[in-house]
C-alpha cells in the first residue's frame, strides 16, 4: 500500500456477484491501483450482515467481536442475569441496551446507573428509593432505579465499586426480587433484569474480601466479555468510517476520503480508552479537516505511543524511577525521594531492592 493511497467513503453501488457484499472496490486516483475499502453505510454483524443493518449499533465484523454477538444473542431472551467485563471504552453499555433490545422486555424501560459515579452516602438512596422524611433533605418520596426498571432492565455499571454494606441487600433483590425503600418497612416487589458490568477483576475483589463471593456468583450466571479494540483491529477501518460519517453529518462537512497513512497510523496505534478514545479522536479529526479529505492529528497518536506500566508492580516501579529522577538521584533528606513519596528511607531503600532498581548517577544516594 503506498502513501498516495485512500480510502474512499462513497454510497455508490458494488456489483454484489463480482465481489463480498459491504465491500466497495474502488481506483485510487494517486495510483490508479485498486484498494477495497469497507463502505460506511454497510458496518455489518453477524447473522444482520444480510440485512445490511448494524446490530443494534455495534460496530464491526472481527471473529472476537462476532463470539460477543452470538452470546448477545444466546441469552437474551433467557432473562438470565448477565455480567458484562471489559476494559474503560470498550462498548460496555451498547452490549447491554443490545441483550435489553433483544429481550422479551424490549418495551419495558432500559435504566442506566454507574454505581462508580453516585456518592457513597446516596448510593443506596439511588437504588431503592426513600420515603419522605427518611433522613435530612428527603423532602419527598423518591422512587429507586429498580422501581423505575420495573418489568424492564436495569443497568448497573461499574458494579465493583459498590460498597460492602450495599451488596447484602443487592444479594437480596437478585434472589427474590424485592426490597424496602430507605424510611419504609413496606417491602416493594419488582420484575427487573440485571444486567450488571465492570472493568474491574472481580475475582480478586473477591480474594481481597472487597466484594461477596455470593453477589458475585449471582451476578455472573452469563458472563460476556468485551475484547479491547486492540484485540480487534479489522474493526477499526470500520469504526473510523463510521465515526467520520457521524461526525460529517453532524458538522455539516463532506469528507470522502481517508488516506492509507493515516488509517495505518491508527492501526499501529494501541488504543488504551478503546472505542472511546478512537471516537474522540475522529470527532477532533472531522474538526480539523478543512477539505474533503480527513486530517487527522496523526503526531499526537505518535506522542501517545509510550510504553504505559500494566501491572501494580510496574507501575510502583515506574513511580519510584520518577521520584528518584525529579530528585536527582538523592533519597534521602528533605528533598529525596523517599520524601517525596512520603515513606521512611529505609522503606524506600527495601521497595528498591526488591524491584531492582539503582540510579545510575548517583545509587541510592543519602545526601
Amino acid at each position: 500500500m503506498g502513501l498516495n493511497d485512500v480510502i474512499v467513503l462513497d454510497n455508490r453501488e458494488t456489483n454484489a456477484l463480482a465481489r463480498p457484499r459491504g465491500i466497495a472496490v474502488l481506483p485510487s486516483k494517486a495510483t490508479g491501483r485498486d484498494y477495497a475499502a469497507p463502505r460506511p453505510d454497510e458496518l455489518l454483524l453477524s447473522s444482520e450482515m444480510e440485512n445490511n443493518e448494524s446490530y443494534e449499533g455495534i460496530v464491526g465484523r472481527s471473529s472476537a467481536l462476532r463470539e460477543v454477538i452470538d452470546q448477545i444473542q444466546i441469552v437474551a431472551p433467557m432473562d438470565a442475569t448477565v455480567l458484562i467485563e471489559g476494559e474503560t471504552g470498550t462498548g460496555k453499555e451498547l452490549v447491554a441496551h443490545a441483550i435489553h433490545a433483544r429481550s422479551r422486555r424490549r418495551e419495558g424501560a432500559f435504566v442506566k446507573m454507574n454505581c462508580a459515579a453516585i456518592p457513597r452516602d446516596l448510593l443506596e438512596s439511588e437504588i431503592f428509593g426513600h420515603e419522605k422524611g427518611a433522613f435530612t433533605g428527603a423532602v419527598t418520596r423518591k422512587i429507586g432505579r429498580f422501581e423505575a426498571a420495573h418489568e424492564g432492565t436495569l443497568f448497573m455499571d461499574e458494579i465493583g465499586d459498590m460498597p460492602l454494606e450495599l451488596q447484602a441487600k443487592m444479594l437480596r433483590i437478585l434472589q427474590d426480587q424485592e426490597f424496602e425503600r430507605l424510611g419504609s418497612t413496606a417491602t416493594q416487589h419488582v420484575s427487573v433484569r440485571i444486567v450488571a458490568a465492570t472493568n474491574q477483576d472481580l475475582d480478586r475483589l473477591v480474594c481481597e474480601k472487597q466484594f461477596r463471593n455470593d453477589l458475585y456468583f449471582r451476578l455472573s450466571v452469563f458472563p460476556i466479555r468485551v475484547p479491547p479494540l486492540r484485540e480487534r483491529r479489522d474493526d477499526i477501518p470500520l469504526l473510523v468510517a463510521h465515526f467520520v460519517k457521524t461526525f460529517s453529518h453532524r458538522m455539516n462537512k463532506q469528507i470522502e476520503r481517508i488516506p492509507s497513512e493515516a488509517m495505518e497510523a491508527l492501526l499501529d496505534y494501541d488504543w488504551p480508552g478503546n472505542i472511546r478514545e478512537l471516537e474522540n479522536f475522529v470527532e477532533r479529526s472531522v474538526i480539523l479537516t478543512t477539505d474533503r479529505v480527513l486530517n487527522p492529528p496523526i503526531m499526537e497518536l505518535r506522542r501517545r505511543t509510550i510504553v504505559t506500566p500494566v501491572t501494580l508492580k510496574e507501575c510502583e516501579r515506574e513511580h519510584i524511577l520518577k521520584a528518584i529522577d525529579e530528585s536527582n538521584g538523592v533519597i534521602a533528606g528533605p528533598r529525596g525521594a523517599a520524601a517525596r513519596l512520603g515513606v521512611p528511607r529505609s522503606t524506600l531503600m527495601y521497595r528498591m531492592r526488591k524491584l531492582a532498581i539503582t540510579d545510575q548517577r548517583q545509587p541510592f544516594s543519602a545526601a
